[in-house]
């Protein structure tokens, strides 16, 4: 298990201060729950797909660091809500999946949160919700939990009110929120849990339980967001030309993931040391604030720092040689790090194949590049931001200098 250096009293404190926190029911009484002794609280992972991504790692990093102040983590696992799907920050009802998929990536889920967090010894509990939610007498659920939910008020929180804009709420979305409520008041009664955490966009769902705890069980219960991890362009963070930037290193290798993050946009470099890795404040935002050259120099450790906690050190510092091998390599092909790109059809654009590959960001970078004579293929200068790579080109391999010193070896599939 990870371990660091505690720099607070109060894990409350540290989580303001890192950028995490956004909104609590109660601050006051909230922080002296949690310097009163351990707190069990949860943060639920509904099993959409077969792997957590780079945008789950930030409520990981909050659960390890509240873990570390003795407080007690239970990862609930969404088997039962993930048969409705939340309608938080959609425009459309999610993929019904069968019973069987779900329960496969809850499994995957739980492989993967065991990396970062300890469960043994009752320091933290993982649990499905599928084990109280599928066999619900509706009726008895209705007259419990319904009751206490107005319609009035539920309609004007922003995920359905959104919904409701765009096309239309089924009832079947609609009750995703009674179900999480319901969660959280199962979890107190099995558990003693006082406290769900959650992404901001969970605020109305995080109240709604809390409210529904004093409601049914007369006790004080408490929620807390912390902001989602977008980048400066406001941009949620995790997607790349590949897809969603994983940590199935099946899915997302740990050099792709090492790339991914060393090629973040400058003003991220702070708020992801801060919030992704365990560095001490003071030396996040010494390498986080250089306006030169030397913001490289924490992109790389924010990189190395990221590839270590999600894959392990012998992972991470093959990243980081393959990473400055490409950045070093000169022309020789036997040293050349390589890249494959999928190509869909007959060609792929080039400023598509530079950020797939790994050589930019985005490709709006990809297009700055370009227009400023800072991308070669196979020797010859290119200025042509439109221009077409030809699959059969790319699958012999291409040759791509970006700069002076960066030679990638690129093929296609």
């Amino acid at each position: 298990m990870i371990s660091y250096e505690k720099e607070y009293d109060n894990v409350l404190d540290e989580l303001q201060d890192r950028g995490y926190f956004d909104n609590t029911t109660d601050e006051a009484a909230l922080r002296e729950l949690l310097a009163a002794g351990p707190v069990t609280f949860y943060i639920g992972f509904d099993a959409t797909a077969d792997s957590l991504t780079v945008g789950h790692f930030i409520q990981i990093m909050v659960m390890m660091r509240m873990q570390a102040y003795g407080h007690r983590p239970v990862a609930l696992l969404g088997g039962g809500t993930t048969m409705i799907g939340d309608p938080s920050g959609r425009s459309d009802m999610r993929k019904v999946m069968s019973e069987e998929q779900i329960d496969h990536n809850a499994e995957r889920f739980y492989e993967q949160l065991s990396r970062f967090i300890d469960f043994n010894d009752d320091r933290a509990l993982v649990l499905n919700n599928k084990d109280w939610l599928l066999n619900l007498n509706f009726l008895q659920f209705m007259r419990e939990v319904g009751v206490h939910f107005n319609v009035g008020e539920m309609i004007k929180k922003d995920a359905y009110r959104k919904r409701l804009e765009t096309g239309g709420l089924t009832f079947f979305e609609f009750a995703y929120m009674l179900l999480q409520s319901y969660d959280f008041l199962e979890l107190y009664r099995r558990v003693g849990c006082r406290l769900q955490l959650g992404g901001s966009d969970q605020w109305a769902n995080i109240i709604g339980g809390a409210d529904l705890i004093r409601k049914v069980e007369g006790e004080q219960a408490f929620g807390m967001t912390f902001k989602l991890l977008t980048t400066a362009d406001g941009v949620k963070m995790g997607k790349s030309m590949k897809g969603a930037v994983w940590l199935d290193k099946e899915k997302t290798s740990p050099y792709d993931l090492y790339q991914y993050m060393r090629n973040v946009d400058d003003r991220d470099v702070q708020k992801f040391l801060l919030q992704l890795t365990f560095l001490p404040k003071q030396r996040c935002i010494e390498l986080g604030s250089a306006t030169d050259e030397r913001i490289n120099e924490g992109k790389e450790i924010l990189a190395y720092e990221v590839t270590r906690l999600v894959h392990g050190e012998e992972e991470a510092d093959k990243a980081r040689e393959t990473a400055r091998a490409l950045f070093g390599a000169g022309q020789d092909e036997a040293n050349m790090p390589t890249a494959e790109v999928a190509i869909d059809g007959d060609s792929i654009g080039l400023l598509n194949l530079l950020t797939a590959a790994g050589l930019t960001a985005s490709n709006g970078e990809a297009r700055r590049l370009i227009q400023q004579g800072g991308i070669a293929i196979d020797d010859e200068k290119i200025t042509d931001v439109g221009l077409e790579i030809p699959k059969e080109r790319l699958e012999q391999g291409i040759t791509v200098k970006k700069g002076k010193k960066v030679y990638l070896r690129v093929t296609g599939k």
